[in-house]
């Protein structure tokens, strides 16, 4: 019962529009009040720290500062420039561009809200002046963006190895092949359309500026590389890695001149805004769960869940649509938190790898931000674009047909995501 007043406060919270670090809070004060420790809501506060209270949370962090850092060094030109010559001769040129830059961007920041705020400014600029229609630009740019959450290096994949217990190496290894087949659906989707609006494509490039600009792109893509190597090698923890991201995005900023004082102080800041609430929302997203298994949540809803549905399957199709739904109207980082430790034990149960679920949960949980009423990456694109909502919203919609096709293909072909990690690592 207690289980069932905790989650109810906080979706009745979170549908009122109170911030989701409230909502939490409340939900998480309520529910020791229902087990009956009113006189004991110290343990609320235990509780938390004891959930942030693990080594592997400190790569958090470092992992943000070494985003804040690159994304401070002004590589967006260059990373466009990169794309651009690459793939801009090609019909609707400029959108394929979108696309592959934040694929490449995704190493950088691995957040989703980051490519649209740094790239889509570039982006959508470039492609007005070229003819294309804003909210197809718009669109594309916000449909691409949701590559960055499964490329690593990548904070959500990072949360969910912490409250899954799982392996950062194997998810971010697990990341690499998922992330080209969304680009690859994307591009493929926006050739189509290019080809039946006759969109324009640039002029290819001499050898020598393709080779000027990949030494820039090339620079910006060994950031995800070192963290990779160096954890699958064995020279770092995931918590090193993230120092070693942030050593070398001091060492670019200072190759490239673009190093000050005031991006070193416009990192930090917000770096340590972005941590504090991504920590305080870990902690007591903790508690909650503690309530949650305090109250055999997951084992009851594993119970139910087993004896209604016999096959695998079925079970996943149910699950992307809940989480398609869930992430209509919630946090993404709060939905994972709170939802993953009460899934586990179905999972578990269906057989299915833990590093594969971690895959489809992030990436599907993603597509949220593309759609009303929370739509985060619309709400970016509408200020971006200077576009109203609805017009961003309905250019959007379109894309969500080759990224659920991705997501389909991802989910029931668990190669795609295992074959890297058992690779390297070997079958669990």
């Amino acid at each position: 019962m207690s289980g069932i007043i905790v989650l109810g406060t906080f979706m009745v919270l979170a549908f009122l529009s109170v911030p989701i670090l409230s909502s939490i809070i409340i939900a998480a004060a309520t529910g020791v009040i229902a087990l009956g420790f009113s006189d004991r809501l110290g343990i609320v506060s235990q509780q938390m720290l004891d959930g942030i209270n693990s080594p592997a949370l400190l790569s958090v962090p470092f992992f943000i500062l070494a985003g804040n850092l690159l994304n401070g060094l002004e590589l967006t030109d260059r990373i466009f420039r990169f794309a651009n010559n690459i793939v801009g001769h090609i019909r609707g040129g400029l959108a394929q561009v979108n696309i592959l830059a934040s694929l490449l961007f995704a190493g950088i920041s691995g957040a989703a809200v980051a490519d649209c705020a740094a790239l889509g400014t570039v982006e959508v600029k470039a492609m007005r002046e070229r003819g294309y229609p804003v909210p197809f630009a718009a669109g594309v740019t916000a449909a691409s963006s949701i590559i960055g959450p499964i490329f690593p290096p990548s904070i959500p994949l990072l949360l969910f190895a912490f409250v899954a217990n799982a392996s950062v190496g194997r998810l971010f290894l697990a990341g690499v092949v998922p992330a080209i087949v969304l680009l690859i659906m994307l591009m493929g989707y926006v050739h189509i359309i290019a080809a039946k609006r006759n969109f324009p494509k640039e002029k290819r490039p001499p050898l020598r500026e393709i080779m000027a600009s990949a030494v820039d792109g090339l620079l910006t893509l060994m950031a995800p590389a070192i963290i990779l190597v160096a954890m699958l090698t064995g020279f770092t923890t995931a918590s090193e890695a993230g120092v070693l991201a942030c050593v070398y995005a001091m060492a670019l900023g200072v190759w490239y001149r673009t190093l000050t004082w005031k991006v070193l102080a416009k990192a930090f800041r917000e770096t340590a805004m972005l941590s504090t609430i991504a920590l305080l929302m870990i902690g007591f997203s903790s508690c909650v769960g503690w309530i949650l298994a305090f109250d055999m949540v997951p084992q009851r809803l594993a119970d139910f869940v087993l004896g209604s549905i016999d096959a695998k399957w079925q079970f996943l199709l149910i699950y992307l649509l809940f989480l398609i739904l869930l992430g209509c109207v919630f946090d993404a980082t709060a939905a994972l938190i709170i939802l993953v430790p009460i899934m586990l034990p179905l999972v578990d149960g269906f057989g299915i790898d833990r590093v594969h679920y971690g895959i489809i949960t992030v990436l599907t949980l993603m597509v949220g931000i593309l759609t009303p009423p929370i739509g985060i990456a619309l709400y970016i694109m509408m200020d971006v674009a200077k576009l109203p909502f609805e017009a961003v919203a309905r250019a959007t919609l379109p894309f969500l047909i080759p990224i659920m096709l991705a997501v389909l293909m991802i989910t029931f072909v668990p190669e795609i995501s295992l074959f890297l990690p058992n690779l390297v690592y070997g079958a669990p």
